[in-house]
């Protein structure tokens, strides 16, 4: 539905041009989103696929070793939209008391990401509500340190910021000017909190995003802090226990249509594509994280069984196996501390699984030497190629 502008055009000075920044209207949308036929059946089926995946916990004999790992993936997926080079590989080297020899500025980035989301989620846990203040305080998580670190981290901007092309004056697009950065920020945590709208989680997550994202509310961060967003509202909705829908992936792919549905809202007020578009990266999303954690499991199976027909010395093996599915990426010291054994033992039997082809050695040093489960991050590796 072509709705005309949603919002209004206000002087702004940046880089000493006057533009003309875009202040959105309040959300909902008016007239109302039309739910009929196409979007209300995207919809249900995306509902229905979230479901499953919050059911997750049903399949996986530990849902936090899935959660430890799927949660940095988002880390770097995230954080490649916004042109970081960093892998998975990378940020799991970096948490190794962060070795040297890793990219420090990216893998920072995609730590700090981490971080953040791990503040947002505890304070959700705590029964603290998702308002702007809790934006406010997961953006210091997320510019804590690296590039960024001196944009005013956890504070909304005071000057105007724009997005695309080589200067102000052709921007792809000026967001508000820092006077309505406040006054937009309330209204959109009003809308958040507004029990009598009664639209199901996915549809405000949807609605949140796009507003979060045309207020661009900091000097930095916006993308990654608009990516969050939409994890903590669902928890926070209740429509999943764990943080374990991700759309980072979703948007690197559909890079271009993101773009052009956040241009279309703006422009000519066509929310019911956006949220087509959102809905069917949720049901597409959710989907293979389900089919994620079933080829993890599966995988898991069939290396034990694996270690169990080698017999003798199986326990041990057992145990440092499972330390790497807590951690794909470790030093001995770290295994032997996790599987609760020896420093020569868990050396002895890691190379074991050397042998058997399931782990694998990653310095070539003699010393401070780090292993890593192939098939597991190469399970969660796809699609987190860099950009």
């Amino acid at each position: 539905m072509l709705r005309n502008v949603t919002g209004r055009y206000s002087a702004s000075l940046a880089g000493g041009e006057t533009v003309r920044a875009f202040v959105p209207d309040p959300l909902p949308p008016a007239p109302p989103l039309d739910l009929s036929g196409a979007l209300q059946a995207a919809l249900e089926r995306a509902t229905l696929a979230l479901g499953r995946l919050d059911s997750i916990a049903l399949l996986l004999p530990d849902p936090q070793l899935f959660l430890y790992a799927y949660v940095r993936r988002e880390a770097v997926l995230s954080s490649q939209i916004e042109g970081t080079q960093s892998s998975l590989s990378d940020l799991l080297l970096f948490e190794l008391d962060e070795m040297p020899g890793v990219p420090f500025d990216d893998v920072v980035e995609v730590s700090n990401y981490v971080a953040a989301l791990q503040h947002g989620m505890a304070r959700l846990s705590d029964g603290f509500p998702l308002c702007n203040r809790l934006l406010r305080e997961t953006h210091a998580q997320l510019m804590a340190r690296g590039r960024g670190a001196d944009k005013s981290p956890g504070e909304f901007r005071r000057s105007q910021n724009w997005i695309g092309g080589t200067r102000p004056g052709n921007a792809r697009f000026v967001p508000p000017p820092p006077r309505e950065v406040e006054p937009c920020m309330a209204a959109l945590e009003g809308f958040i909190h507004n029990e009598t709208a009664k639209l199901p989680i996915l549809l405000k997550a949807a609605l949140a995003h796009v507003q979060f994202e045309t207020i661009h509310p900091f000097l930095d961060g916006n993308g990654r802090l608009g990516r969050l967003l939409i994890a903590l509202l669902l928890h926070e909705g209740g429509a999943l226990a764990q943080p374990l829908l991700y759309l980072s992936l979703y948007f690197k792919q559909h890079r271009a249509r993101y773009y052009e549905l956040l241009d279309s809202v703006r422009t000519s007020g066509d929310w019911e594509a956006w949220v087509e578009f959102f809905l069917e990266g949720v049901e597409q999303t959710a989907t293979a994280a389900v089919q994620t954690a079933r080829r993890l499991v599966n995988l898991f199976q069939q290396d034990s069984q694996r270690v169990q027909a080698g017999g003798r010395g199986a326990a041990n093996v057992l145990r440092v196996l499972e330390a790497l599915r807590q951690r794909p990426l470790s030093t001995l010291r770290q295994t032997a501390q996790q599987a609760g054994i020896s420093f020569p033992t868990a050396t002895k039997t890691m190379l074991t699984l050397v042998d058997m082809g399931i782990a694998r050695e990653l310095t070539g040093q003699r010393r401070n030497r780090v292993f890593v489960y192939d098939a597991y991050l190469n399970i969660l590796n796809e699609g987190g190629e860099a950009l």
